[in-house]
């Protein structure tokens, strides 16, 4: 695992073989961070990434300056390789890991996020309450943004905070906006 960009860029991880989980490819995420810089600077931003996995995604957001970090993982080996991660990168005091359920974590949350990033299992087979969670809970700011990432099989297009789609093979991303007050 590599960090693509940022003051980490080309820092490399190596995560226990064990860890359940299928991160984002490297091209994804190079792809994924050159579409939101378009839309948002990364510093100061509040973020959350659900379905943490091996965290990668935080670590971007860490190496671009995103200041304040939660991040959603409920394996335990998982969240012990992110920790140690974050320590290495000098990041662990601007992290909040959460060991938990992610769809609990959203229903119970009071808090709101510059930007949102899901990675659920693939085959979750509630996935599409994602989406609508995140809206109904009001889990982003004015202009905020969600990222969910899932296969070709899923299609959100047709949700009232749909915004756009990336296609990256197998991987897609489709991004959500909460509308300005």
């Amino acid at each position: 695992m590599r960090i693509v960009g940022g003051n980490f860029g080309g820092r490399r991880f190596s995560p226990p073989a064990n860890i359940p989980a299928r991160p984002t490819t490297e091209m994804a995420r190079e792809g994924l961070f050159n579409i939101l810089s378009n839309f948002i600077d990364f510093e100061e931003l509040t973020t959350l990434e659900l379905f943490g996995g091996t965290g990668s995604v935080t670590y971007e957001l860490a190496s671009r300056g995103a200041r304040d970090l939660t991040l959603v993982e409920r394996d335990p080996t998982s969240i012990d390789f992110i920790k140690k991660t974050a320590k290495m990168l000098g990041i662990d005091d601007r992290l909040n890991v959460v060991r938990g359920d992610a769809f609990k974590f959203m229903k119970q949350s009071t808090r709101q996020y510059d930007l949102i990033f899901a990675d659920p299992p693939y085959a979750l087979a509630n996935m599409d309450d994602l989406p609508l969670l995140v809206f109904e809970q009001k889990m982003l700011v004015p202009d905020g943004i969600f990222v969910l990432e899932h296969t070709t099989s899923k299609d959100y297009k047709q949700h009232s905070n749909f915004t756009r789609t990336k296609n990256y093979g197998t991987t897609i991303f489709t991004f959500f906006t909460q509308p300005s007050e």
